[in-house]
């Protein structure tokens, strides 16, 4: 028993112009032609066709669904542990966008609109890369801590957003300026300028002990986006990032130091 393409298309939920493509493509070629020249289907052909679109449903590309179908030393299950990974990571990635978007929506919703003059006013050349927000999400999303500073960012009003970003200005014009003199990264006066840091994210966002605060900074050495958050990429320099986090490191020890119960706050 045979079927013509236009039957084959109808019942597997695919194109005409599909089949002809996997023809051409050699990943699935009718075995036999009607009298006048038209492809004809059989049996084997079909289950052919129901295990390529299998693998297509699950993403594969042609070139290696043709090669699982083609060669009998490849081993299926290895392509599809391969590709349940994958699939899994994908997964992932998405339900992180979808978290950001949510975050966006919740900031949306408190009534906090800013023209994009505003925008610019209040946040100058800071630029909050999506990108970061979702893989930051992915990394923090489960600590207390990131989960505050998400609700208390988005309940923050346009005026605290211009207090904040004016306070962060004045302290990075002074970090920029201690690094251009050539101070060290544990002099007084740089020690004082990540404390200042410390206390800047506990009063804006969430309590910041020195060890989350070293964690930070790790990712401001580690991640380019982190650290546009901190200085945009017009004032930065080479090594700055990582002059803060030696600064914030030095700092965490000088308070480690202190002893107490103010030294851990």
């Amino acid at each position: 028993m045979s079927w013509s393409v236009g039957q084959v298309a109808g019942f597997a939920g695919v194109t005409v112009r599909t089949l002809h493509h996997y023809d051409r493509s050699g990943l699935l070629s009718p075995s036999d032609r009607s009298p006048a020249g038209y492809r004809l289907y059989n049996a084997a052909d079909l289950t052919r066709l129901q295990q390529i679109l299998f693998y297509r449903e699950l993403g594969f590309p042609l070139d290696e669904i043709a090669t699982i179908l083609s060669d009998p030393l490849a081993d299926a299950l290895d392509h599809l542990l391969a590709r349940r990974d994958a699939l899994t990571e994908q997964i992932t990635r998405l339900q992180k966008l979808v978290d950001v978007a949510e975050r966006a929506i919740e900031v949306q919703r408190t009534g906090i609109e800013l023209t994009p003059e505003e925008r610019f006013e209040v946040f100058g050349d800071v630029v909050f890369d999506l990108s970061y927000a979702a893989d930051a999400h992915l990394k923090w999303g489960e600590q207390e801590g990131h989960r505050e500073a998400l609700a208390r960012a988005a309940a923050h009003t346009k005026e605290d957003w211009r207090r904040l970003m004016a306070e962060a200005a004045d302290w990075r014009g002074r970090l920029l300026d201690a690094f251009d003199q050539g101070l060290a990264a544990d002099d007084q006066e740089v020690l004082d300028l990540a404390e200042e840091h410390r206390r800047h994210i506990a009063r804006w966002f969430t309590p910041c002990p020195p060890e989350t605060h070293c964690r930070i900074a790790d990712d401001y050495e580690a991640d380019a986006r982190a650290f546009a958050l901190v200085v945009p990429p017009a004032e930065q320099r080479p090594g700055l990032a990582g002059y803060l986090r030696s600064a914030i490191g030095a700092n965490a020890e000088r308070r480690a130091g202190a002893g107490g119960p103010e030294a851990a706050r």
